[in-house]
């Protein structure tokens, strides 16, 4: 027994001196305050703990990677010849008459993309509408196409997004397949195998490219993105997998909400793309875009597109100005909901204003940890007087902010810090009355099989819940 306690005692004293070393360097790293003290007091009073987890978490300020990315985003634009979006100015008319100027300036500033006139967004209700007009617009390519997504399973239906790849391939069809490293990490050797042998170009996104990156698996690219020939493209939160077809008990049926974009618009997703494509390849694919028009009808887009290389928190600021901007309502439908101060303050905010503020979460849960740190932040929510409401039927995770009934967003972005600060996203933001109503009658038809969380769920809740609920949060940051 001396023995191993004068073993053991060297050990103790090391795992407790490299603890405070990694909080010192969680203090001077850490974005957000809480983070910092999260991370400082579990690595100085937990490290066995906590070391390893920090080790791959724990950045959430990547200086290095955001130059780097920052750096070569701004040699593609130069090296690449600019889309013709890139030299015009917003479009005026309704986006300003429906936002204002000074909201339109924020956001294209923000986003780095202007306003475009002259399109057509639909909404694709669920997995089977979702893939049913992916796979229609596969089917019926002629030059080019781009897909890109978080999670890609070679179950049935990433089969039959693979076959159907491979099909377009052999017809003489480019093809430019990026997927998540991370999010696809069990996708199985052989799937990109036979692809790549058939002639689809295929890469994983990751940002652990130098090796004192090697450990970092915080900042992952969350996008899903298709475009074929520069006409079509699909944005919003399906993934590839049978799960997104409501075929995975017990999160079934599944509540999703894709968009199909036509029009100028479908060049500011195809350049969030190449952009993407660029920092994981290091290659620019040769993309024709069909001549630019500049048509003064049809619906006005902002693609947004965000990420930890931004020089702002870009995605925690479009929600912000998208709350600012309500006057009647603000809705916004989200699997997690675990959002920062500022979101939070932008929404008691409204509530203040007299805005109809409604939040749309998950009654089933994924994640124990962000579930409850969800519920926990839900209920104050209530307390602000923001109602917050559970979608009943199965697991809901469509991303989608209702202005008014003037516009509308929708695309990959949750309403968590981690969407805010660690993930790359893009949101599709559309500015028209007609479409504005349409995802109005679907929020509404959600809202219908949903249940509104009362104020006195939180005190009826046994105590240990309420604890699990508090030591969740302390999680936020990363979550």
């Amino acid at each position: 027994m001396p023995l191993d306690l004068l073993h053991l005692g060297p050990l103790v004293l090391l795992a407790h001196l490299l603890g405070i070393a990694a909080a010192c360097h969680a203090i001077l790293h850490t974005r957000t305050s809480q983070g910092a003290i999260a991370w400082a007091v579990s690595l100085v009073a937990m490290p066995y703990l906590t070391l390893i987890p920090y080790l791959f978490l724990g950045r959430s300020k990547f200086a290095g990677y955001a130059d780097a990315r920052r750096i070569e985003n701004e040699t593609l634009r130069s090296r690449a010849h600019p889309p013709e979006w890139d030299t015009r100015a917003s479009s005026g008319g309704a986006p300003t008459d429906a936002l204002g100027h000074s909201l339109v300036r924020s956001l294209t500033h923000l986003g780095g993309m202007p306003f475009l006139p002259g399109n057509t967004v639909r909404t694709l209700v669920n997995g089977e509408a979702t893939f049913a007009a992916i796979l229609d617009a596969i089917e019926n390519a002629q030059h080019y196409i781009v897909v890109q997504f978080f999670i890609v399973r070679a179950d049935a239906l990433g089969e039959m997004l693979k076959e159907a790849l491979i099909t377009k391939a052999a017809q003489g069809v480019r093809i430019y397949f990026l997927y998540d490293s991370i999010g696809s990490f069990d996708l199985p050797h052989r799937y990109v195998a036979t692809l790549r042998s058939a002639g689809v170009e295929m890469h994983p996104f990751a940002t652990n490219r130098r090796f004192v990156n090697r450990f970092q698996l915080n900042f992952r690219n969350h996008r899903k993105i298709v475009v074929v020939d520069g006409k079509r493209a699909f944005v919003g939160g399906h993934n590839v997998g049978v799960e997104y077809l409501g075929a995975k008990p017990p999160l079934s049926p599944w509540r999703d909400t894709h968009i199909e974009v036509r029009g100028p618009a479908v060049a500011s997703i195809q350049f969030v793309f190449t952009e993407d494509w660029y920092w994981a390849t290091q290659q620019l694919h040769a993309l024709e875009m069909p001549p630019f028009e500049a048509p003064t009808e049809g619906m006005h887009c902002l693609v947004m597109p965000t990420g930890p290389a931004d020089r702002f928190e870009t995605c925690s600021l479009f929600f912000v100005e998208a709350i600012n901007a309500a006057r009647m309502r603000i809705w916004i439908t989200t699997p997690y909901l675990v959002p920062d101060e500022a979101v939070l303050s932008a929404l008691r905010l409204a509530v203040l204003r007299g805005v109809d503020v409604r939040i749309l979460i998950p009654s089933r849960r994924d994640h124990r940890v962000v579930f409850a740190a969800s519920t926990l932040y839900a209920h104050d929510a209530v307390r602000s007087g923001i109602r917050v409401f559970r979608y009943r039927p199965g697991f809901l995770h469509q991303k989608v902010v209702l202005i008014d009934d003037v516009a509308a967003a929708i695309g990959s972005a949750n309403l968590d810090n981690r969407s805010f600060r660690l993930n790359f996203e893009i949101m599709v933001l559309t500015v028209d009355r007609e479409f504005a109503a349409e995802v109005h009658a679907m929020l509404m038809r959600d809202f219908a099989e949903s249940f509104e969380i009362d104020r006195s769920e939180y005190k009826k809740a046994p105590a240990w819940r309420r604890i699990a609920m508090h030591v969740a949060r302390l999680f936020a940051p990363i979550l």
